[in-house]
């Protein structure tokens, strides 16, 4: 259009203006906006003088090229995990304007560029730069490298949000952006492995082969033609440069080809919609038992499988209770005891069962009359969570004995296992009768507004009664060993698998009767989300 802004300002103008509105719409956004930048700032600071103390250093190129993978590693799971962090990265909200392609790359690109996230790139980045930087063709190189690797990892992002903004925008997309907590955990726990092994492996030293091979990996490239230029080999400094505009260059071409896609091609969703349905029939043998446990059953297991939440829920447990005790194991500082934090960690799925029923939850309350429909429902329900969490406490308790080589430890730490499995079972089904609160099904809160309290006192106060009734197990154990008895150690795995199916039959048994009689007061509460 004649007279009309650029496209590239305008869309510069407009990521300004989406960032100033968000933070307008609530004071609690704009105080954690403001908290976030400034620890990005501090951090960014820290990691900026760290890498200039490190220029002249033998490995500072090391270093600056896997902090460059880093980078762009980051940038490209960005889109995946937090699709609603930037609202400039779906570009299919610009499909109804007559935008041309190219300028719509251009702009996007340039509008990526606006923002915490950039920044801190940008200025770790040119740390890297100025770290691995020696004489004039150095510093030359790096001015070019740093923008070069900059503008590389901000369309990696681009082209992967681009490509995947159908799944992105989805249920299936959601369910990414709930799990982002659970990368991030991993990553940690990786990330301490790693320092640890590094650590007793001889330092940076180490690390040195791995980054003479991934100085040829964009855009990591870009900084090792840095260190290249500094030491005098001219052509191997252009030639990772030109492997990093290749890529970029690369990453421009599926970019632009992914928004030719999404602004011409019809919504698959829409296609679907459009087919006739088909009903499938079940085929096979029946797995789970029939009447309403096997039907609480099949619907709980759904809730795992097809919610959101709670398949975050589910598959944090899963990997934590895995990582913990197997990373400590790996690092020579476990123990088969921390085998039980599997048990511990799944048993508090138990807690709060009817908060994922949210309001839909006045279809049971409609099925229990008495005492003994509401222990046919928890029945049913306890039997659902022992289909993933009984198999999966023996294999982390197996898998951490066997990394330790403790096989004579293994039946007390099952028994052990099963023991606390079944307490927090008993403890869950309790306190879901008691202390029941709403799961919000939007955003990323697990508990509504004004409940917190309630899910505190559900939580950590079932883990800590979970606990005490492990307590005659725990005093057994101690007790073997205390007198030396170590050969009737095996005895505990039978005596803690029937103490914890007693404390979970106890625990259904008087949870039954309060869930009756609390029917309204649990609609209620788990309805406010």
């Amino acid at each position: 259009m004649t007279g009309a802004a650029p496209l590239t300002g305008t869309l510069v103008r407009l990521k300004l203006a989406l960032l100033r509105n968000g933070l307008r719409q609530s004071g609690g956004r704009l105080a954690a906006y403001l908290v976030s930048a400034a620890l990005v700032l501090l951090l960014t600071a820290l990691l900026l003088l760290g890498l200039i103390l490190l220029h002249g250093n033998a490995h500072a190129a090391t270093v600056g090229v896997l902090l460059a993978l880093l980078l762009a590693l980051g940038w490209a799971v960005f889109p995946l995990f937090f699709p609603s962090g930037d609202e400039t990265l779906d570009p299919t909200k610009l499909v109804m304007l007559p935008l041309r392609t190219d300028p719509l790359v251009r702009g996007l690109l340039v509008s990526s560029l606006v923002g915490i996230g950039p920044l801190f790139t940008l200025c770790a980045l040119g740390g890297a730069g100025y770290a691995a930087a020696r004489g004039a063709a150095g510093a030359v190189a790096a001015v070019v490298a740093v923008p070069l690797a900059l503008l590389t990892c901000v369309a990696l992002a681009r082209t992967v949000a681009a490509a995947n903004i159908r799944l992105l925008t989805s249920r299936k997309g959601r369910d990414l952006a709930v799990l982002s907590g659970l990368v991030i955990a991993v990553g940690a726990q990786l990330v301490n492995f790693g320092v640890r092994k590094l650590g007793s492996a001889g330092g940076i030293d180490a690390l040195d082969p791995t980054g003479q091979v991934l100085r040829w990996v964009p855009p990591a490239s870009a900084i090792g033609a840095v260190d290249s230029a500094g030491g005098g080999a001219y052509g191997t400094a252009v030639a990772q440069l030109a492997l990093c505009g290749a890529a970029l260059a690369g990453l421009l071409l599926l970019w632009r080809r992914a928004l030719d896609r999404l602004m011409t091609a019809p919504d698959g969703s829409t296609l679907q919609a459009a087919e006739p349905t088909r009903r499938t029939r079940r085929t096979g043998p029946r797995v789970l038992p029939g009447g309403r446990t096997g039907a609480v059953m099949e619907r709980s297991l759904r809730y795992v499988w097809r919610d959101p939440k709670t398949k975050a829920a589910w598959v944090t447990s899963l990997a934590i209770g895995l990582i913990v005790p197997v990373f400590n194991a790996l690092q020579g500082t476990g123990s088969v005891y921390f085998a039980c934090f599997a048990a511990g960690m799944l048993g508090i799925q138990m807690y709060n069962q009817f908060g994922q029923d949210t309001s839909a939850f006045w279809m049971v309350a409609m099925t229990i009359s008495s005492a003994r429909d509401a222990y046919a429902e928890l029945r049913a329900r306890t039997l659902a969570l022992l289909l993933i969490t009984l198999p999966y406490s023996a294999l982390v308790t197996v898998v951490t004995t066997a990394l330790l080589g403790a096989w004579h430890a293994l039946p007390e730490a099952l028994g052990l296992s099963f023991a606390l499995l079944g307490a927090m079972l008993a403890t869950g089904a309790w306190t879901s009768a008691r202390f029941p609160y709403s799961i919000p099904q939007e955003g990323y809160k697990n508990v509504a507004p004004g409940q917190a309290g309630l899910a505190w006192i559900a939580i950590f106060g079932g883990m800590v009664a979970a606990a005490l009734l492990c307590a005659p197990v725990i005093a057994l154990t101690i007790a073997l060993h205390a007198t030396g008895a170590d050969s009737w150690a095996w005895t505990l795995l039978p005596v803690g698998a029937a103490y914890g199916a007693a404390l979970t039959v106890l625990g259904l048994r008087l949870a039954a009767p309060r869930t009756a009689d609390r029917l309204p007061e649990i609609l209620a509460a788990v309805s406010k989300g």
